[in-house]
């Protein structure tokens, strides 16, 4: 029996070492290949021309309610409004673009989470989408905040992973 517990414990304690890179620069391709143009196209949608004009789309969006008050007309949008959509718009373009090259690459994870749970909020009390619950028998937009959390929470707690630019300003 002795024998076979350190067969086992051989085994997985070789895969802990290359789990150590090979972990965070999964999690981060993961990132890329499903999210990074889910982001990117929903910023495109937020400017109408430069940055500095937000969109009916990006109004419509991130106030729904304030929106629908004023027939989303882009003029009416208050001082406070203007400045949440730039800065969630550049969140939008400048968060994942740190992940896809890894720089900053744990601020930005933990930007992220933030940016995906008031997604999250203004989704469920703006755009009235059923938060649903956990550990039921259906997907929810629960489960799937709580999936996407989870992925940028082992980037955070792993790191960038060695293809990455904070990799090779730390050998520096």
């Amino acid at each position: 029996m002795t024998a076979l517990i350190t067969l086992y414990n051989d085994v997985f304690d070789r895969l802990d070492k290359p789990s150590e890179f090979v972990i965070p620069t999964l999690a981060r391709l993961v990132f890329i290949a499903i999210f990074i143009y889910y982001y990117w196209n929903s910023a495109m949608l937020k400017i109408d021309g430069s940055i500095f004009s937000p969109s009916a789309g990006a109004f419509g969006q991130m106030f729904p309610h304030a929106a629908e008050a004023v027939l989303y007309d882009v003029t009416k949008i208050t001082f406070f409004q203007r400045i949440v959509i730039f800065f969630g718009t550049v969140a939008e373009f400048v968060l994942p673009a740190l992940l896809l090259i890894g720089l900053l690459t744990r601020v930005a994870a933990l930007g992220m989470i933030g940016f995906t749970w008031v997604q999250t909020l203004v989704d469920v009390y703006g755009h009235n989408v059923p938060f649903g619950g956990l550990f039921d028998n259906a997907i929810t937009l629960a489960d799937q905040r709580v999936m996407w959390t989870f992925l940028f929470l082992v980037i955070v707690i792993k790191g960038p992973g060695p293809l990455s630019i904070d990799r090779l300003l730390r050998l520096r």
